[in-house]
């Protein structure tokens, strides 16, 4: 057998050693453009910053050393051209000499990846403005900051990469202007957790301009008239960019730009092919990475995978699934039985001082997909604060028909990572939010509290979902009172904890007088309670509940997430 890999990132070469692993007999060829193989895409920002040291640590495996431990001929400045799926055979330029030649294949897998979105704005590809996709980039912008009196850099982008790129730039005393053309950074996170991924960056000195796109990007002076901007600059680089929000264009200056706004399918070889582009505008596949053309196979970025709960295809380009897919592939194309199980979007990200994660469905996308959610918000320290824990919250969503557990995202600055982890695993196996509080979780007071935040999450989701402690979201409460429901909102908390901050229009019982008051509220209104958290406001809701009022929610996440919410710009509620 013959086989013939295109891409030697984290599909390709992930495939190449699956089948080389399962047979021996097969002939493996991976051409790769590029010069780098197999390398960490991911830590690019980390060498940018200097926490990585060498850009050879993100590179530790070159061709020499996949030809000794698999056999495999990894042929790296050579661009495969074309396909031709009726003869098997693929079109090879050998880019340092221009030469080209025709190679067969029994089996193709196009590992073709992702290429960066660059805007086609005027001077997008003057000097000074990078992408941040490969080894040879980041080297690139490493030489520019390294050469250059770099002060002011504009990131053009707030999602994974851009983040990990200002957080770092700010670590080297640069001056950082984000640019997100969405209301929020992270916009694929619900917009009241993205928020305070907002708070965040600005809370270490980055501007973040949201609801903002990049106009233009302009240079220094030309001869004859010094500092004019939109000219080319002799020397090469930027001056400035110009960008645009409601209020009209404003420029901002800059010494680098780096523009991170996303990634496309890389379809010229697979369209070449025949093969299907599918509804996410990646290539469509089975679940082995089976194009509908016969002997292709598509795997990681370039490829759609498939959701894990509504087993729609889906399009994450993630490095984690690009590995997962590329040994799928390499054990089906030699034979195997394995098959890709689907992804829920697991992703976390550093910002800073706090852990960004998300897995499953957002409130946004549960309630698209025809879901009636039930929404939690719940803060809680990782581990018990005589020991240094610290409060991370996290937001769960659930369908309330069947308590199916749907997706969660989390923010805080420890033990983010595996509570997004123990969910990412409950949702893969259907879990419902019942089956949270019963999870047998490692237990110790240096590394979690004796219920885990995990826990907590599934008390209030269950509880929720059968009705006996509903919780209403901050902008829920903001929405029906902006459409003239009438509703009490009582805080439950001491006198000292509401003079820090409460809710408009709240009336003030503390829990401790709420049963021999309760008599100065209307039983017959919709009543929400809060605290601090939720926890103080739940035993409110429950004393309210049997005193006889019928319906009583209490407010996700406390006044802490509520004074969050209202501090957020956010489209008017009704």
């Amino acid at each position: 057998m013959k086989i013939v890999v295109v891409g030697s990132v984290a599909a390709g070469t992930s495939a190449a050693a699956k089948a080389r692993r399962n047979t021996e007999d097969a002939q493996i060829t991976i051409y790769e453009r590029d010069t780098d193989i197999s390398y960490s895409g991911c830590g690019l920002p980390y060498y940018l910053g200097g926490e990585v040291e060498s850009i050879d640590d993100l590179t530790p495996r070159d061709a020499a050393w996949f030809a000794q431990r698999y056999g495999v001929d990894v042929r790296t400045g050579h661009e495969v051209t074309g396909v031709d799926p009726y003869a098997r055979t693929v079109r090879v330029r050998e880019l340092a000499t221009g030469e080209t030649f025709t190679d067969t294949y029994d089996e193709l897998v196009l590992a073709t990846g992702v290429s960066p979105v660059v805007p086609p704005v005027p001077g997008v590809d003057r000097p000074g403005v990078f992408t941040l996709r490969n080894p040879r980039d980041a080297r690139g912008v490493h030489a520019w900051l390294t050469d250059r009196d770099v002060t002011r850099v504009v990131v053009v982008g707030a999602g994974y990469i851009g983040l990990e790129t200002a957080e770092q730039l700010v670590g080297r005393g640069l001056d950082v202007t984000v640019v997100e053309a969405q209301e929020h950074a992270m916009p694929r996170m619900d917009g009241d957790m993205s928020a305070r991924v907002d708070a965040e960056l600005r809370a270490h000195g980055v501007e973040l301009l949201t609801r903002t796109r990049l106009v233009r990007v302009e240079g220094a002076g030309t001869p004859g008239s010094p500092g004019a901007p939109g000219e080319a600059d002799p020397s090469g680089g930027v001056s400035a960019v110009v960008v645009q929000d409601a209020d009209g264009e404003r420029t901002l200056p800059a010494d680098l730009v780096l523009v991170a706004v996303g990634v496309r399918p890389n379809l010229d070889l697979p369209r070449a092919a025949g093969a299907t582009v599918g509804p996410t505008g990646a290539v469509a596949v089975d679940r082995q990475g089976r194009t509908d053309v016969p002997h292709v196979w598509a795997v990681g970025d370039v490829a759609e995978s498939f959701d894990v709960i509504t087993g729609e295809p889906t399009w994450v380009p993630l490095g984690s699934t690009a590995n997962k897919m590329g040994r799928v592939a390499g054990d089906a194309l030699t034979g195997g039985s394995l098959v890709h199980r689907g992804i829920l979007g697991t992703s976390i990200v550093r910002v800073f001082d706090q852990a960004v994660a998300q897995t499953g469905l957002t409130e946004d996308r549960a309630r698209a997909a025809g879901h009636d959610v039930v929404v939690v918000h719940n803060i809680k320290p990782d581990r018990p604060p005589y020991l240094g824990g610290r409060e991370m919250l996290i937001k769960a969503v659930a369908d309330r028909a069947t308590g199916r557990l749907l997706g969660a995202q989390a923010i805080g600055p420890s033990g983010v990572d595996k509570r997004i982890d123990v969910l990412a695993t409950a949702i893969t196996y259907g879990a419902t939010v019942d089956d949270l509080f019963h999870l047998d979780l490692a237990y110790a007071p240096t590394y979690a509290t004796t219920k885990d935040p995990v826990h907590y999450t599934g008390m209030a989701l269950d509880n929720a979902v059968r009705g006996s402690a509903p919780l209403l979201s901050p902008a829920e409460l903001d929405r029906r009172r902006a459409a003239g429901e009438k509703i009490q909102v009582v805080d439950v908390r001491s006198a000292k904890d509401r003079a820090k901050g409460f809710v408009e229009g709240s009336v003030h019982i503390p829990l401790a007088e709420l049963r021999a008051r309760a008599g100065e509220l209307d039983p017959t209104l919709p009543t929400v309670t809060y605290c601090n958290k939720g926890v103080t406001g739940n035993a409110g809701q429950n004393v309210l509940r049997n005193l006889g009022f019928t319906d009583v929610a209490n407010l996700s996440g406390g006044n802490k997430n509520y004074q969050q919410f209202a501090r957020t710009p956010h489209p008017p509620a009704g």
